[in-house]
């Protein structure tokens, strides 16, 4: 597999109690080590935020990826998380589960095809001003 997972994935996950949450992750992957962002709305009720931001970090091998997503601010039921999944043949999805103390569900990502902020990013800085 020599397609990297680096870009923006659109995804969702199954919370007990609350049912399917979506979210979009950008992931930057270099040598099989996985970075980057997810930003997903507060569905706990009481939560005086509209929208979570969280970092990845984690790895792949092979099929296998692995990451743990560090909600900041911790807090309002939300810290660190524990993602462990398999990427298909044409690395455009990621199924498996989420792991919390005393609590798992599953999750899915999606490769998006929207381009990731970074290359729109860089492809303005090409355009000539006038």
């Amino acid at each position: 597999m020599s397609d990297d997972l680096s870009g923006i994935w659109d995804g969702s996950y199954i919370q007990p109690g609350v049912g399917m949450i979506t979210f979009t992750a950008t992931l930057a992957e270099i040598n099989g080590a996985l970075g980057g962002s997810v930003t997903e709305p507060c569905m706990m009720p009481g939560c005086p935020l509209s929208t979570h931001n969280a970092s990845i970090a984690g790895h792949r091998s092979g099929s296998a990826v692995s990451f743990v997503k560090h909600y900041e601010p911790p807090g309002y039921g939300y810290d660190s998380v524990t993602y462990e999944g398999t990427v298909n043949a044409e690395a455009t999805e990621i199924d498996g589960r989420w792991h919390l103390p005393g609590h798992s569900g599953s999750f899915l990502m999606i490769r998006s095809s929207k381009p990731a902020q970074a290359v729109t990013t860089e492809q303005r800085a090409k355009i000539p001003s006038r």
